[in-house]
């Protein structure tokens, strides 16, 4: 009798013995795909918690957002909330105020953002350059970027635009020019003014530093070839500035269009709305007119266009960066 034929026995009743059944799907999966599983969610494990935040804090009241959007609800109506479905976005779109809101965020992000951008790009030209002091100009330029938003409001709608003791008032009316109330007649530039200060800071220090990134044998290479001034930074330092002017765009626009403290403090969204944008608009819906059905899906449809505008941006940027790497 062979070895074969009297072990078979045997090694089945033994305790530690396993039937050729439970043997088999252990036996098809590798080893190594086991491990390399095991592996990566060793690694995922410490970032756990920042992902559960990241959920609980934004996407949570996103839906809870969403399902308000599709209810009939007024605080000082409760006993009439019911659910009516996409009522409250159709009637977002006959909403003269509401385009009227969405036209000044526009409006401001694109005039603060250009504007800061242009004086940032040409204040980092100047401190890129060697001069005695330029440690304390730097700081000084940067100062108003650290002002809080709501004093920086303030400072511009007391001190500054004040129609009887602003500054402003003050220097025209050594011209001869009578004094203007500034926050009242012209709203939108005074809270175009007052971003550019707070936001030029910014866009200085995102442009200084691609400035300083640029090696200077390129522009050497260029002197010596006979390039002036003007061709060396149209040809050659701009091109290379590209990626920082269109993260500064981006981060300053996604920042702009979420401002509310210097509408709110300088002129309440007025003369009527003619200063309000959708920030201030939906606030207004939400806490002074206690509509919270409307203000929710104003919400969404101002989320839904910030993604769909920032998703274009960033591709636009990483097309930028694949582009630098490849030249």
């Amino acid at each position: 009798m062979s070895s074969t034929a009297t072990d078979t026995p045997a090694d089945a009743g033994s305790p530690g013995a396993s039937t050729p059944s439970a043997d088999r799907p252990r036996d098809r999966r590798p080893r190594g795909v086991e491990t390399s599983r095991a592996e990566g969610w060793r690694r995922r494990l410490p970032l756990m918690p920042a992902f559960l935040f990241v959920v609980i804090c934004t996407q949570i009241p996103f839906l809870l957002t969403i399902w308000y959007s599709l209810r009939s609800r007024n605080l000082l109506r409760p006993e009439g909330e019911q659910f009516v479905g996409l009522r409250n976005y159709l009637d977002i779109f006959v909403d003269s105020t509401f385009r009227t809101a969405a036209l000044n965020s526009i409006l401001i992000t694109l005039g603060c953002v250009v504007t800061a951008m242009l004086l940032g790009l040409g204040l980092a030209l100047l401190l890129d350059r060697k001069f005695v002091g330029r440690g304390v100009v730097r700081t000084l330029l940067i100062t108003p970027f650290l002002i809080m938003p709501v004093a920086g409001a303030m400072l511009w709608s007391i001190s500054m635009f004040n129609p009887t003791y602003g500054l402003v008032n003050w220097l025209i009316g050594i011209v001869g020019v009578s004094p203007v109330d500034w926050t009242s007649q012209f709203p939108m530039l005074s809270i175009i003014i007052a971003l550019v200060w707070q936001w030029t800071p910014f866009m200085m220090l995102l442009l200084l530093a691609g400035l300083q990134s640029q090696t200077g044998d390129v522009l050497e290479a260029s002197s010596m070839d006979g390039a002036g001034p003007w061709t060396t930074f149209v040809h050659i330092t701009l091109p290379h500035l590209r990626f920082y002017l269109e993260l500064s765009v981006l981060l300053g626009a996604i920042y702009v269009v979420n401002t509310f403290d210097q509408i709110y403090l300088m002129t309440a969204g007025g003369p009527g709305t003619a200063s309000a944008n959708l920030p201030f608009y939906i606030y207004q819906r939400a806490f002074l007119g206690f509509d919270i059905g409307q203000s929710s899906a104003m919400g969404v449809i101002t989320v839904i266009a910030t993604i769909i505008v920032a998703t274009f941006a960033l591709r636009l940027i990483f097309t930028s960066i694949n582009s630098k790497e490849q030249s």
